[in-house]
């Protein structure tokens, strides 16, 4: 019955897992400890503004104002796709066509083979292809056609391609950063849900071409470095460091407060991208999708919306084209303000 403690196994022996325990003040003390204030970002190895202040420290160590490597702002910058970690790819990725690889060589990108094609007719990229892959001892393969093929998923080779490591990407930051060893007003392209990455490719070339200092993109639902993107670049993705955001808004925010005007471009604009008043000042262009154009809180971050007048037939220009346009307007500008 309830209550009668004679019955068997109604208590406790001493010793079992369960027994009995004389007092309870202090046994829990460890557990009821702190571990003190949370250390700083910069204090936690793992944390991303951690890893920045030693790049900042290696690079004060030896002398340069930015990080060494590709494109003056990447360390090993590289082709790559837009899965994996943030900022880094998950996988190797296929540079192809004389150009996309010339650009790539120049540009010091590591290596890990080269292919080059049995018979391929010689001009002077293949020269210097072969030039620079023999001077720097990386792997050749001399593979065949369909080999080739096989390797670029059937684009347009011309009889060269290149395995590179994982692309990483520039933080929003580095791209400021250049614009100031450079000594010049900021100038940047912020793409809001592009996710074609020919259209990307196609912003670097404009970018690379027009004196950007570089590409903002968005770390989700947006293309990223691919082999496509690289191709249509015409290797510029080699020179023109693109950077990912974990939040477009926020980083357009903080461009902001570092002292850029933020200008969108839509259709429907209020001023016309050739009397933009904002060119020769630091200046970040955002480029929408050619379907959704931009999105509300993007448009709401904008100091100014800027349209590009097109005949009434056309509906839209497409990402590429459009960035193109802005920049050439941009770059044409500030060249009459130094002359």
């Amino acid at each position: 019955m309830a209550g009668n403690s004679s019955r068997r196994g109604a208590t406790r022996k001493a010793g079992s897992k369960k027994g009995a325990r004389v007092g309870s003040g202090g046994q829990g003390r460890q557990a009821l400890e702190g571990r003190g204030p949370t250390p700083k970002a910069t204090e936690r190895p793992y944390h991303p503004a951690a890893k920045k202040k030693v790049a900042v420290e290696r690079r004060a160590a030896t002398g340069t104002s930015r990080p060494s490597g590709v494109a003056g702002a990447r360390t090993s910058r590289s082709a790559g796709g837009s899965k994996g970690g943030k900022g880094v790819s998950a996988t190797h990725e296929i540079v192809s066509g004389r150009n996309s690889v010339v650009e790539a060589l120049r540009a010091g990108i590591p290596v890990s083979t080269v292919y080059y094609g049995t018979r391929i007719e010689a001009d002077d990229r293949t020269r210097e292809i072969l030039a620079v892959v023999t001077g720097r001892g990386y792997p050749l393969l001399e593979v065949s056609k369909a080999e080739l093929d096989r390797l670029t998923d059937g684009s347009v080779h011309q009889g060269v391609a290149i395995q590179v490591p994982p692309y990483e990407y520039a933080e929003p930051d580095d791209l400021l950063d250049l614009a100031a060893d450079a000594g010049a007003a900021p100038l940047v392209v912020a793409l809001d849900g592009v996710t074609d990455p020919r259209n990307l490719g196609a912003v670097l070339r404009s970018a690379g071409a027009f004196g950007a200092h570089g590409v903002l993109v968005p770390e989700r639902r947006s293309a990223g470095v691919t082999a496509s993107a690289w191709k249509v670049s015409a290797g510029a993705a080699a020179r023109v460091p693109v950077a990912r955001a974990t939040n477009l808004v926020r980083a357009l925010q903080a461009y902001r407060q570092a002292g850029c005007f933020v200008v969108g471009l839509d259709g429907g604009g209020d001023v016309d991208i050739a009397a933009l008043p904002f060119a020769t000042d630091g200046l970040v262009l955002v480029v929408g999708s050619e379907g959704k154009g931009l999105s509300r809180l993007v448009r709401d971050t904008c100091d100014a919306i800027a349209s590009i007048p097109i005949a009434s037939a056309v509906e839209s220009l497409n990402a590429g084209v459009a960035a193109g346009i802005a920049l050439y307007e941009v770059a044409r500008s500030r060249s009459a303000q130094e002359g």
